[in-house]
């Protein structure tokens, strides 16, 4: 089952892309912040590059103006992520969240099997908002659409 508003976010071990390239606790990554976390299939891949990291980029100013932090969520290694990161000018203070082995995906119920594509499991497409960890706002994108995940839909519903 897949995580729902009003649950807290797992506490499982994934590599960050902040200041260089660590480990971090989701548990303690979460607490005490406002947070939209939003995923992608894969770094690199067209919609991601074209749309949906970028629009986080455009908007990350609104975003901070807000009070609220903004993360990226791809079943990718920390490397890709930091190297996507860097083609995609991502400003500092945007956290890239590399889950290389899915457990993170695989713990919010929210993985895809990419195996018909080549790309094995990957994470389905979408963002929530969540404060304390604890979800606030869950928006889930329909196969193959691209609406209620975007920085546009998430600023829009913040108010």
């Amino acid at each position: 089952m897949s995580i729902q508003v009003g649950d807290t976010l797992p506490d499982v071990e994934i590599r960050v892309v902040h200041d260089g390239i660590e480990p971090a606790q989701t548990g303690a990554l979460f607490a005490d912040r406002k947070v939209v976390l939003f995923a992608v299939p894969g770094a690199f891949t067209p919609t991601c590059s074209n749309k949906h990291l970028p629009g986080y980029v455009q908007h990350f100013a609104e975003f901070q103006q807000r009070g609220v932090e903004v993360m990226c969520l791809a079943v990718n290694d920390a490397y890709v992520m930091q190297a996507w990161a860097a083609s995609q000018h991502v400003p500092a203070g945007l956290w890239m969240l590399a889950d290389g082995n899915g457990a993170f995906t695989k713990a919010l119920g929210l993985e895809l099997d990419g195996s018909g594509y080549g790309m094995g499991l990957r994470a389905r497409r979408f963002a929530l908002y969540a404060e304390n960890g604890v979800v606030k706002q869950l928006e889930l994108e329909a196969p193959g659409e691209f609406r209620v995940s975007t920085a546009e839909a998430m600023l829009e519903a913040l108010g």
